[in-house]
């Protein structure tokens, strides 16, 4: 251990070495998870909605009223034509639109079914569903409220009397009670943070020895393979622990995101995780020759199809049956399930050794690979 103890320094003094790396370790993904905090956002507020009120009633004016009285919908345009919300729906100028056509009022009146038309920009596919969602629910209120207003004069009318008790639906929302995908993203995003500094940082070190020359110098002396390897990732699994302090840190404090489950379990099982990420920097230094290669190869063919197919945006339950299957095999997946649940449900060993126990196994695999990859290379 004297000889791992001797590299530790040696690597820990190369970082000193180079003032700009101090920042990209402690400072921007500090400043990535503030970012991404805010801007990872798939919440639905203030929909810029187009007017078109052709019966100008005092029903109609009371049904558009409860769209921005919602909290979701903002009224940017009103017009007097429905042909004129073509050009404001093309521009982006509006991503949805309620056009109330003539005779909604006296419909309304009458007792009979008045008809509203609501158009929404289906470009962007997650924003006009939920803004459509919202708008049917106003309408259904409306329609619910004019119910009762009727029901309510039947007594005096007709002798008969309201029903003595209904059905009523209590709704009680668990773990996300204010339903904020920032709640949910915002853990998600020290995965991704601790993958992409801790795999990037041990691949492109390796790789930068061997263009220095400075690897080979290492082989030839008296250093057996797994002290180099040990004293290689070391350094880089404690800055990981200092990354993971620091997300936690800022998650609580800033965001307001308590930590609901066990501290010391969610240490734990990123500790778990970093043998992944510093076994792929490891297994991506021995394919790669250059450090340009070794950032490509980790982006492209490492990165990208994790943040995709991990659950952290996309629902791997929608997911074809092909793709669920690849996910699997990603350690991040079963990270992502780790984290949120200790943070949002308080889950604990008992909800999550299945996860922990996948993510360890592929782990310890990808580190072996790696390990033996690494001493064929430097054989």
């Amino acid at each position: 251990m004297k000889t791992v103890w001797h590299i530790l320094i040696k690597e820990f003094l190369q970082l000193k070495r180079d003032p700009k790396l101090f920042p990209i370790l402690f400072i921007v993904p500090v400043f990535q998870l503030m970012i991404l905090g805010y801007a990872a956002n798939l919440d639905v507020n203030d929909v810029p909605t187009a007017v078109c009120d052709l019966d100008r009633t005092v029903q109609s004016r009371d049904f558009l009223s409860r769209f921005p009285n919602s909290g979701y919908f903002t009224f940017e345009s009103v017009v007097d034509r429905a042909s004129d919300l073509d050009s404001l729906l093309d521009r982006g100028s509006a991503a949805l639109a309620v056009v109330v056509p003539k005779g909604f009022g006296r419909d309304l009146a009458a007792g009979r079914t008045a008809s509203a038309q609501l158009i929404a920009d289906g470009s962007d596919s997650a924003y006009a569903t939920r803004g459509l969602a919202y708008a049917t629910q106003i309408a259904a209120q409306f329609s619910q409220q004019l119910l009762m207003e009727r029901m309510s004069l039947l007594p005096q009318a007709s002798g008969f009397g309201l029903p003595a008790s209904g059905i009523g639906a209590e709704v009680r929302i668990w773990y996300n009670p204010e339903l904020k995908s920032r709640n949910f993203m915002v853990p998600g995003v020290l995965g991704l943070l601790l993958m992409v500094i801790t795999m990037m940082l041990t691949s492109l070190a390796i790789v930068k020895e061997k263009e220095l020359g400075t690897l080979e110098q290492l082989i030839v002396t008296p250093i057996k393979p797994w002290q180099l390897i040990l004293g290689k990732l070391t350094p880089f699994a404690l800055i990981g622990l200092v990354e993971i302090a620091l997300v936690l840190v800022v998650t609580v404090l800033w965001f307001g995101i308590p930590i609901k489950g066990s501290l010391a379990l969610l240490l734990f099982l990123c500790v778990v995780f970093l043998l992944t990420t510093l076994g792929l920097g490891l297994f991506v230094s021995t394919i790669s020759k250059t450090q340009q290669q070794a950032m490509m190869t980790a982006s492209f063919f490492i990165m990208m199809p994790m943040v995709f197919l991990s659950g952290f945006v996309f629902p791997i339950e929608n997911m074809p049956n092909l793709i669920r299957g690849v996910t699997y095999i990603l350690p991040l997946r079963y990270f992502f399930v780790i984290i949120r649940g200790i943070f949002l449900k308080g889950a604990g060993w008992a909800e999550l050794w299945d996860d922990a126990l996948a993510m360890g196994a592929i782990g310890l695999g990808i580190l072996a690979l790696a390990v033996a990859r690494f001493q064929k290379k430097i054989g």
